[in-house]
């Protein structure tokens, strides 16, 4: 987003070629409270709380039909939205469709408890809806993550305001659409468009809000969780990470180093589970170094349509100066940069917001380079001695959002891996992502868990009910 763009409107810019794709008009407080008085409204009078789940479930597969239907047109529009390679940007449209799909198998199968009675009657829980939901997305994967929030609340049974980052508004006003066109009664989704300091933060304020959900940075997130901590309503938390990726001299070299390129230089580094902190055994550290900056000086860096681009730009022109001045910092900090350390150069990068894969070694592990997350394609190096070493190293931050292992060692590798504190554990693999398994962090990288079974839960509230059996009036004292 451009920062001199007018007050009242987002200017979404394409980080490939600075071009303008489209302006959108930022959500102003009254509309705000129009539409939760909306989604309000659509919640208590539509039928869609009480409204059987394999009926509901109807209406999320096809949304997820009207995502596949649009697929290759989501896709574009999120690469010049975002700048994302167009494969990764297929594949993050493959995601939604995904989630809502799974969503609506939920619904048909989610059973709650029968609880052991120590009376006359029937104990047993039921899940509750919230009702008005915030769902606050980031501007790396748009339609992914609009997904991951939207489909399991509305499977819950609420009502969402969507409200997507203002780098990469263009995605979520797309799935209201489609959602509302699928069946799904209007004002249950609704888009609300801003700036996360203003909008975003009337948003979690808002006294008709009973839920939040977020993804983003970790001083947002803190800030939200004290406004959600002051109104006693819950906040879902996935936050930034500083994830480490380890090599142990057993592992299989290449596809541990092919791993640990791709784990931290896909999706140029914008992604919070990047393998951004490389842990190689002292045995092997420069061997295994050497290797993985042969690989990275030959990325190929290209236009997000490219056919066989394997880098693309950042997302936008002021987060490539944020990661120039974190690999200055580095720099300063006495870091050694192996390969990239700038923006590229030639005509087919002049008018983007490119910047070169980066490889940095010879940092403090308790240097900011190693401790804070730049969000972009820079990999700190660091050795370790043994496992004591290396479990004290990764655990040195304050992140845990995720971590990979690479070793022939079954055993070693399961004990690093429950000593790791992190919220996703990668053996032998890196950044596998499925929607059926749990995704959240340790420490600083979140509270509560996204994705799986759990993660329709986490939108609902569990009443617990009794029905009575008694052939007695109750006693006043027992």
């Amino acid at each position: 987003m451009d920062a001199s763009s007018a007050p009242q409107e987002l200017i979404s810019i394409n980080p490939a070629n600075g071009a303008e794709i489209a302006r959108v008009k930022i959500t102003t407080i009254p509309e705000l409270d129009a539409a939760v008085a909306t989604a309000q409204r659509a919640f208590e009078e539509s039928g869609w709380k009480s409204l059987l789940p394999h009926k509901r479930a109807l209406v999320l597969q096809a949304i997820a039909d009207g995502l596949l239907a649009e697929k290759e047109s989501l896709a574009r529009l999120q690469m010049q939205d975002n700048g994302k390679p167009l494969a990764e940007c297929r594949g993050m449209v493959e995601s939604a469709i995904g989630t809502f799909r799974y969503y609506a198998g939920v619904c048909e199968v989610l059973e709650t408890e029968v609880t052991p009675p120590r009376g006359d009657y029937v104990s047993f829980t039921v899940l509750e809806p919230f009702g008005v939901v915030a769902a606050i997305t980031p501007w790396n994967s748009p339609i992914m993550n609009d997904a991951t929030k939207v489909a399991p609340a509305l499977a819950a049974g609420n009502a969402v305001l969507l409200k997507p980052s203002e780098d990469s508004p263009l995605l979520a006003p797309e799935l209201a659409r489609i959602a509302l066109a699928a069946g799904l009664p209007a004002g249950l989704l609704q888009v609300v468009q801003g700036r996360g300091a203003e909008l975003g933060a009337a948003l979690v304020a808002h006294p008709g809000v009973r839920m939040i959900s977020f993804t983003g940075g970790t001083v947002s997130g803190r800030a939200i969780a004290r406004v959600a901590g002051d109104r006693l309503v819950p906040a879902a938390l996935e936050l930034g990470g500083k994830s480490p990726h380890v090599v142990f001299a057993d592992a299989n070299r290449a596809h541990a180093v092919a791993a640990v390129v791709a784990g931290i230089f896909g999706s140029a580094g914008q992604s919070c589970v990047a393998g951004s902190r490389l842990f190689i055994e002292e045995s092997i550290y420069d061997e295994v170094l050497r290797q993985v900056v042969e690989r990275t000086r030959v990325l190929r860096v290209a236009l997000p349509d490219a056919p066989d681009v394997e880098v693309g730009p950042l997302a936008s022109f002021h987060h490539r100066e944020r990661v120039a001045r974190f690999v200055d910092r580095a720099r300063a900090e006495g870091g050694r940069v192996l390969c990239g350390g700038q923006a590229p150069e030639g005509d087919g990068y002049a008018q983007g917001a490119f910047y070169l894969p980066t490889v940095i070694d010879g940092l403090a592990p308790g240097s900011l380079s190693c401790q804070e997350e730049a969000f972009g394609p820079v990999l700190v190096a660091l050795p370790f001695r043994d496992e004591a070493d290396l479990i004290a190293q990764a655990n040195g931050t304050a992140f845990g959002l995720a971590c990979g292992i690479w070793s022939e060692d079954f055993k070693r590798a399961w004990r690093i891996g429950r000593a790791l504190e992190a919220g996703s554990v990668w053996i032998n693999t890196y950044k596998q992502s499925v929607t059926s398994t749990p995704f959240g962090g340790f420490k600083n990288s979140g509270i509560g868990r996204e994705k799986g079974i759990d993660g329709l839960r986490l939108y609902a509230q569990v009443k617990s009910m009794y029905f009575g059996l008694h052939e007695k009036a109750l006693a006043v004292a027992k």
